[in-house]
């Protein structure tokens, strides 16, 4: 594997994460979270979630804490309702907007799959290039049962114990969702150890982006 150095670690580094869902950030790269808040030594994230219901978002606010505990990071929704995004498009596009408008030019966004089946997901993905078109837009993968995985071509690559934290802290962080079946960690764990065996690693998270330009 040819490595990729993104270059966030000589300064200070502003993170946007976005999330259709409380939890969706955290499945899809909290990995990578714990990984940025080991090694950036001036971190700072604003974290953007479109749904969600009171107690779902004080969820949210807790995982942001526990993921990124020594950064100052902030939670923010537009508590729209869950599953349907793509009605409200406007007021989406305005909770991007606002964000970029508002709050710090980040290094780094990280967001959901252009290709995931969810439509939730899909709208945020599709609209966080339109709003940061001159930065680096990360798209995660979020596991569910639609089957939607695609191929791949970015990897974090991830230590076992990065990647049993992560699974600790989100069971630790959302308790409304361990009943449900898929939120386990022989989903997450087998996840990370497949992206970790493509790119020969004990465990990763993987990402796709649309535009990227190498400098050297």
């Amino acid at each position: 594997m040819l490595p990729f150095q993104l270059g966030l670690i000589d300064g200070p580094v502003h993170l946007v994460a976005l999330g259709a869902h409380p939890d969706d950030i955290e499945i899809g790269c909290g990995g990578t979270l714990l990984k940025l808040a080991e090694s950036v030594p001036e971190l700072t994230a604003e974290f953007v979630i479109a749904t969600g219901t009171p107690a779902r978002l004080e969820e949210a606010r807790r995982a942001a804490e526990l993921f990124l505990p020594e950064c100052e990071v902030s939670v923010t929704s537009a508590g729209l309702p869950d599953g349907r995004l793509p009605a409200y498009w406007n007021e989406t596009k305005e909770l991007l907007e606002a964000t970029a408008a508002e709050g710090r030019t980040p290094d780094l966004v990280l967001a959901p799959g252009k290709h995931d089946a969810h439509q939730d997901h899909r709208l945020i993905a599709e609209l966080a290039p339109t709003v940061w078109r001159n930065h680096l837009v990360l798209h995660y993968e979020i596991p569910k049962w639609d089957g939607d995985f695609g191929r791949p071509w970015l990897y974090v690559e991830l230590t076992e114990e990065q990647l049993r934290d992560k699974v600790a802290l989100l069971h630790k962080a959302y308790p409304s969702q361990v009943p449900h079946d898929w939120f386990d960690e022989e989903v997450f764990a087998g996840l990370a150890r497949l992206r970790g065996m493509e790119c020969r690693a004990p465990y990763a998270e993987a990402f796709t982006t649309a535009k990227a330009t190498l400098t050297w």
